[in-house]
């Protein structure tokens, strides 16, 4: 499996052994005029004639394809070895994320279908499997960033990269795997942990019950088991456990507790699955923000999530890992992870090195919302607003269980616009609410700067440039920045009503040695040099550092990507500034940390 791209285990918080990567060359086909559904590709897959390099999305030089013209369709097909012996047993095919709309045949049976760009799926493929390695597995893909009705992110929506939409996304991006599992199966865990009495309490949604079965777990620190937890197994019935000596996790400490699930039956195990929880509290307390009951200052990098050779795919696991360094070698404690959903990968990084991230959508895109102008068609809006619900729900049950996601993000820029503020305003509302179901441990931040309606945090979107304005501007407190209704005639939403106040996107200083004279762009006039840039942004910080009010800020951005230069590193991961000047700007001591109440 070393050999493979991306081989290493796409969900290490639900992890099973019998698993094996379906990454690596497959069979790719580009349908401009949409006709390869008439002309039996699903059942003919040897007119699926090109080769792609799994998972890379083909507009990736990494891919091999290097394709960056609309795709509306595209077709992949591969052969899946099944000589192990998993007879009698369940086999599931998993999808890291498809981009956008997929459907999926094997050996000419239609096994089912999936929407949504960023949310992972799986099906279960078992009846239409053969013995053998001869099983052909199809899929068709749709994808239309130019709808208004599909999530797109940074996408652009042009034939070309322009102002801060890149290089589209299409087909699969993420790992694809199969795993095989038994009737009667754990189908996932939702994790509480509670600092409080030093315990967690699991919910698990359990599959295939006749009666008499019984669900345990093993909380292990280290190779050494130190709790343990079993009762007779029933689907959604909690189970707790309490902790000897509860260690937190924490950013200096970021310890995660080892954890294995067993689904038995007159002793015999029916499914185990590995996993690993931290034990810590996140929350808002009146305008700050409290780790495990102690005030932090956010410190955030806004993270694209963007690769030169992989667009949307890291190259490596490493590379995951190394943006989360980079940032943290800064200063910067965390990370919007903006207009996008990252892979499963990611937040297992963070979990392991104390990272904060808030879990945000690639929900620009969607018709009516933000500033791609809104057609007069109120049902055309519903239906997108109803794909954003439908994959929230999945973004969010799927990553709920990190420790170091701290906050949910459903939208990014959005405005209220004259007759459509009904609509905008239940959006909201309804969002806020289903956030607070799927997970209610978490503060919810309805959108990102611009209108708010019902939010945990109030944010705003700042990119002046000079610093004493800058200061001035927040000197009587926190305020509205008014930009998205000047620029896009939009009302306003709530009024600030003492929440935590994030400056959530500001800085963008925009560099790079040697462009003078090159396409590109950044926030403001381009400094002369890199001097003048760093001292912009250590001038621009300390404004937000000394604000008392201020409870915490968000940096824009980690990367340069394409034309947009405002990164502290360059797209190839070039420190731009001195590290040492940086890290002492964003790391120095913040004012509302320091304050009593």
């Amino acid at each position: 499996m070393s050999d493979l791209p991306r081989p290493e285990h796409p969900r290490p918080q639900f992890l099973r052994e019998d698993w094996a990567s379906l990454n690596g060359e497959w069979q790719f086909k580009a349908d401009p005029g949409n006709s390869g559904l008439h002309r039996g590709w699903a059942f003919d897959p040897a007119a699926i004639d090109q080769h792609i390099l799994v998972p890379f999305c083909p507009e990736s030089r990494l891919s091999g394809i290097a394709n960056t013209d609309f795709m509306p369709v595209v077709w992949y097909a591969r052969r899946i070895d099944l000589t192990k012996d998993w007879s009698g047993r369940r086999v599931l095919l998993h999808f890291g994320a498809i981009d956008y709309a997929c459907r999926v045949w094997l050996n000419g049976h239609e096994v089912g279908e999936h929407r949504g760009g960023s949310a992972s799926f799986r099906l279960d493929i078992t009846d239409a499997l053969a013995e053998g390695a001869d099983n052909q597995l199809v899929l068709r893909v749709e994808d239309d960033v130019r709808s208004g009705l599909q999530p797109g992110g940074k996408q652009s929506v042009r034939h070309d990269s322009f102002a801060a939409s890149y290089t589209r996304t299409t087909g699969i991006w993420q790992s694809v795997w199969l795993e095989v599992v038994g009737e009667a199966r754990i189908d996932s865990v939702q994790t509480f942990p509670d600092i409080e009495t030093g315990r967690f309490v699991f919910v698990p949604r359990l599959l295939g019950l006749h009666g008499g079965e019984r669900l345990s777990v093993s909380v292990m620190d280290g190779d050494q088991e130190i709790a343990r937890a079993e009762h007779a197994a029933g689907d959604g019935v909690p189970l707790s456990v309490d902790l000897p000596a509860p260690r937190l996790w924490s950013r200096s400490d970021p310890h995660l507790y080892a954890l294995v699930f067993e689904l038995r039956h007159a002793g015999e195990c029916l499914d185990r699955v590995e996993s690993y929880a931290g034990l810590r509290d996140f929350r808002v307390e009146g305008d700050r923000f409290l780790l495990n009951g102690e005030p932090i200052f956010l410190r955030l990098i806004l993270d694209q999530g963007f690769y030169p050779d992989g667009i949307w795919t890291a190259p490596s696991d490493e590379a995951l890992r190394a943006d989360i360094e980079s940032a943290q070698a800064l200063g910067f404690n965390g990370a919007r992870l903006h207009q996008k959903v990252f892979e499963e990968r990611f937040h297992y990084w963070a979990d392991r090195l104390g990272y904060l991230t808030w879990g945000e959508f690639a929900d620009w895109g969607l018709e009516g919302m933000n500033f791609f102008p809104p057609r007069e068609d109120a049902v055309h809006q519903e239906r997108a607003l109803a794909n954003h619900l439908a994959e929230w729900t999945e973004v969010v049950e799927r990553d709920r269980n990190h420790p170091s996601i701290i906050l949910w993000t459903p939208f990014n820029e959005v405005n209220r616009r004259n007759g459509r503020e009904r609509l905008y305003d239940r959006t909201m509302r309804k969002i806020y609410a289903l956030t607070k179901a799927l997970d209610p441990t978490r503060p919810v931040h309805d959108a990102s700067g611009w209108t708010h309606i019902q939010t945990d945090v109030f944010s705003v979107h700042d990119y002046e440039q000079d610093p004493k304005i800058f200061h001035d501007r927040y000197a009587e407190g926190p305020c509205d920045v008014v930009e998205a209704r000047e620029l896009f005639g939009g009302l306003p939403g709530a009024a600030y009503a003492g929440e935590p106040y994030v400056v959530d996107e500001y800085g963008g200083a925009w560099w790079e040695e040697g462009a003078e004279g090159q396409e590109g762009w950044g926030y403001g006039e381009r400094p002369a040099s890199a001097e003048e840039a760093l001292a912009r942004i250590e001038a621009l910080t300390a404004v937000l550092l000394e604000n008392p009010r201020v409870a915490g800020f968000c940096y824009t951005q980690l990367t340069d990507i394409e034309q947009e230069r405002n990164g502290l590193y360059s797209y190839q991961r070039i420190l731009k500034f001195e590290a040492t000047r940086l890290k002492a700007a964003f790391a120095a001591p913040a004012a509302i940390e320091a304050r009593k109440s």
